[in-house]
């Protein structure tokens, strides 16, 4: 497999495991894949830093084990430069849909995959 495909494939990776409720709701495992310059224009307009990110993620929607989980589709993802991905793709949330787009980065030998960048912009409901 190249290289390339490795680096997409570990980032869609961590856009993953931020989805999955129990890293959610775990402050601790959520630090692991955001950077601390993390930075977020969430669907509804509003910017997030790191900390309010941190912070807010456990009440944030998907991060109830019981509650409504995002349904990811599409995934599309571009090596920038070494150590930097692009990833592109839609969520459903409780019949909520958006169009995301996400900057991954890995930093040194030994570092692990952070998004440092993270877009939702709203898309109209699907057509019945």
């Amino acid at each position: 497999m190249s290289r390339e495909t490795d680096e997409v494939r570990e980032a869609i990776a961590g856009e993953l495991r931020l989805m999955d409720p129990r890293v959610r709701a775990t402050r601790s495992l959520a630090r692991e894949l955001l950077a601390p310059d993390f930075v977020e224009v969430g669907a509804s307009g509003r910017r997030w830093t790191y900390e309010e990110m941190i912070a807010a993620l456990p009440e944030l929607d998907g991060a109830a084990e019981s509650g409504p989980r995002y349904e990811p589709s599409n995934f599309t993802g571009v090596l920038l430069s070494p150590g930097l991905v692009h990833l592109t793709y839609e969520t459903t949330l409780d019949g909520n849909r958006a169009w995301r787009s996400s900057l991954w980065r890995k930093r040194g030998a030994a570092a692990t995959w952070q998004m440092y960048y993270h877009q939702a912009t709203p898309l109209p409901p699907a057509a019945v």
